[in-house]
């Protein structure tokens, strides 16, 4: 599998996005898979906010998320089905110092690219994932999560099948289009290397005209962190009282 990074020229608000990735990249084959990070999909779109006062951002992340709470660090919010950071709001790498938002829909953005560049590369199988910077509990650094993707399947579901022993697996299962996110983040950077583009090809992927929006979700009720954190938080509690 190789991941390339694609160098660009600084995006602009309300700028076409399909415009702009064509300009950087002339050619793509079959079978590739084309990553585009979730900021310059929102920018195309507008999804912007100008810092008006000191309770601005609290605002939007209570207006953007399903669930917030605040933390130590940050607003913890539940948003479109998965935990992050202050619902996805940014403001690194945003001109004029505006919020930059998440996309409306990643699914719908990505499919409508999809739909785009196959006719204008001229190829059967493509894949598009916007993905975003996520942290995993209890450890260092972000990866990536796909907010959104299309053309492809998004898990690879090993359940009911054997290993290498025979024994049948119960709960396995591979994030295929979040394992490609973090790949493609990895050589794009976080800074200001400017590569909110990158082409993945040779992926061990399973292309399809439609996909599952639900695949990758899991229901806080039946997530398997779940009693784990909240007996940690409960344990941290009673620490405190007796200090």
């Amino acid at each position: 599998m190789q991941v390339r990074p694609i160098k660009t020229r600084v995006f602009k608000e309300n700028e076409n996005l399909e415009t702009f990735i064509r300009e950087h990249i002339p050619k793509l084959k079959e079978n590739s898979v084309l990553v585009v990070t979730s900021k310059i999909v929102a920018l195309a779109e507008g999804r912007t906010h100008e810092r008006v006062d000191l309770t601005t951002k609290e605002k939007l992340i209570r207006a953007e998320s399903d669930y917030a709470v605040p933390t130590k660090w940050v607003w913890l919010t539940l948003k479109d089905g998965l935990v992050v950071a202050s619902a996805g709001i940014d403001e690194s790498n945003s001109e004029h110092g505006k919020f930059i938002l998440l996309p409306k829909d990643c699914y719908k953005s990505a499919a409508k690219l999809r739909t785009v560049l196959m006719k204008a590369y001229g190829v059967k199988n493509l894949g598009v994932i916007i993905p975003d910077s996520r942290t995993v509990p209890l450890r260092a650094g972000v990866m990536a999560l796909a907010l959104g993707y299309a053309g492809m399947k998004g898990l690879r579901d090993y359940r009911g099948t054997p290993d290498i022993f025979g024994r049948l697996f119960k709960f396995e299962r591979v994030g295929v289009v979040d394992s490609l996110s973090t790949a493609a983040a990895l050589v794009m950077g976080e800074g200001n290397e400017s590569q909110p583009l990158a082409v993945i090809e040779d992926a061990p992927v399973v292309f399809a005209e439609r996909v599952n929006k639900n695949e990758l979700r899991i229901s806080p009720e039946d997530d398997m962190y779940l009693p784990f954190i909240a007996g940690l938080l409960g344990k941290n509690k009673r620490k405190d009282r007796k200090k």
